[in-house]
């Protein structure tokens, strides 16, 4: 899941609080490596960390804002060094495309986009859970998945409301069903396919510099191309699952379309201050898509940023910020929010910081998995894991994921797991990216659970379907995501990061301690 909140002390959060404390200490008093006391040290307080993001013992940032006194206090890292973790590129990344998405969501550009990307597609019950399926995830590639689902279920409502009122609740339950489950699992699927569409993609970024500073980064662009084809698999799949398979609505059911003409009619023609975000959100769009040379098969588009004359220094945070800053100039002619500029001082404060200091805490752990060699130290125990053929590795990787996020946070499970498993890559000689990447993408893919992300509880608030339905659905799309991932990113994600699966890349043959991240 995001960051969806649970409901205050339950008995499971109570557990996991003392659970996790029992455990810090066993760790402290036995220690996981003699010789290696610091790491032995971080070993606790991961483990700590681990079993309250898990358990949700305390809200999921203030776990994050334990290294902060912690490395410290233990010998793992100075403060003075574990603070600036907690801010970086990837960060600015963040807050500049949220600053982006807020904007759009504040002059209701991102329901001009909807209805009209589901006007165009249109047509019976399965064109229409399709349209709502495409507009969700082209919304969620850039605006967070939980804004999306928030925006999308109400329309949808809409219609099955006036459904219902010509074929009764019973003849139009399985459209209901398939076109909510639609809108939950778009958004999810959307937001796996750009950088900024889900948390855990930026935190894999960031966690990968962290542990391998000489890498390529990864960029924008390289993750677009990789990542899109996963997400139109998933689409497509997610559809027929719906609307051929376990939800077939009956044949005399059929959807007028005037719910999204009134919807389309009420918003007007599009306004000056929609024209203008919507210039700034396709010119970021395009900067961060073409920043770097692009492969694309037979031939690779030479990025803009090389003719720039200081190359090397711009990424996709710097892009993100000074597009969001762009809005602060220019004028808004609709005065009624009590703005004069398309992007007033109100955005700030809507930022989701509780999310920025999640990351910072889960970047601090890559650092102190790197500055004691811990991973090393874990790594070491999957030894036996090298005997298994790589696509076979990461199958499992994808599914053990996918299963877990459904009962956890999604950045959190992603923060803990990605440096093991880049110590494991490493320990059974194969390129850390094959194994991270497949994590990275599988963490967004719980379909199962209302709990598992912010957009299947959005849906699931909605009343007009059981855990069961979901459940059913849920479990065969999160196998078939497992599939799909570990396929393309074995056989795209190899080409496009320029991945050998046989060759251990010079980057990645110690993962470097000692260093600053």
């Amino acid at each position: 899941m995001d960051h969806h909140p649970r409901p205050p002390g339950g008995p499971g959060q109570k557990i996991g609080l003392w659970l996790g404390l029992v455990l810090f200490l066993l760790l402290l008093v036995v220690p996981l490596d003699p010789t290696n006391p610091a790491a032995s040290r971080l070993a606790a307080v991961a483990t700590l960390m681990a079993t309250w993001w898990v358990t949700d013992a305390i809200p999921l940032f203030a776990t994050a804002l334990l290294p902060l006194f912690l490395y410290p206090l233990f010998g793992i890292m100075t403060g003075g060094s574990t603070a600036p973790i907690y801010f970086n590129s990837t960060i600015v990344l963040f807050i500049g495309g949220f600053m982006i998405a807020l904007t759009m969501e504040k002059w209701n550009l991102h329901k001009r986009i909807a209805l009209n990307i589901i006007h165009a597609v249109g047509g019976g019950p399965a064109r229409i859970v399709l349209g709502f399926m495409i507009a969700a995830a082209f919304l969620s590639m850039w605006i967070s998945n939980t804004a999306t689902a928030v925006m999308m279920v109400p329309i949808g409502l809409a219609i099955v409301l006036k459904i219902e009122e010509g074929f009764g609740v019973q003849r139009s339950h399985p459209f209901t069903v398939s076109l909510m489950l639609g809108i939950a699992y778009a958004s999810s699927v959307g937001g796996l396919t750009t950088l900024v569409g889900t948390p855990p993609n930026l935190s894999f970024v960031r966690i990968f510099a962290i542990l391998f500073p000489d890498a390529p980064t990864i960029a924008f662009g390289q993750w677009l191309v990789m990542a899109l084809p996963i997400g139109v698999a998933l689409l497509i799949t997610a559809w027929l699952l719906l609307t051929k398979v376990f939800f077939r609505t009956p044949e005399d059911v059929t959807v007028e379309h005037d719910v999204i003409v009134t919807e389309r009619a009420a918003l007007g023609s599009i306004s000056f201050e929609e024209r203008g975000v919507l210039a700034v959100f396709v010119t970021t769009a395009l900067l961060w898509v073409f920043r770097v040379d692009l492969n694309v098969g037979l031939f690779t588009i030479p990025g803009w940023s090389n003719a720039l004359p200081f190359q090397g220094l711009i990424d996709d945070g710097t892009i993100a910020i000074a597009m969001a800053s762009v809005l602060f100039f220019i004028p808004a002619r609709d005065r009624s929010s009590g703005d004069t500029r398309l992007m007033g001082p109100d955005i700030i404060p809507r930022l989701p910081w509780d999310i920025v200091l999640l990351f910072g805490g889960g970047f601090a752990l890559a650092a102190g998995f790197q500055q004691t060699g811990l991973a090393e130290l874990i790594g070491a125990r999957f030894e036996l894991l090298a005997s298994l053929p790589p696509f076979a590795m990461i199958l499992l990787v994808c599914l053990a994921l996918t299963f877990l996020t459904e009962l956890t946070s999604n950045l959190a499970t992603t923060e803990m797991i990605l440096p093991i498993l880049a110590a494991v890559a490493v320990t059974t000689e194969i390129n850390p990216l094959l194994l991270m990447i497949p994590a990275t993408l599988s963490a967004s893919c719980a379909f199962m659970m209302p709990v598992a992300t912010p957009p299947n509880a959005i849906v699931f608030g909605s009343e007009r379907l059981q855990v069961s339905e979901m459940a059913r659905v849920g479990i065969v799309l999160n196998l078939v995501g497992a599939v799909v991932i570990a396929t393309v990113v074995y056989f795209v994600g190899t080409f496009v990061f320029d991945i050998d699966p046989s060759v251990v890349p010079d980057w990645a043959t110690s993962m470097s301690r000692g260093q600053e991240p």
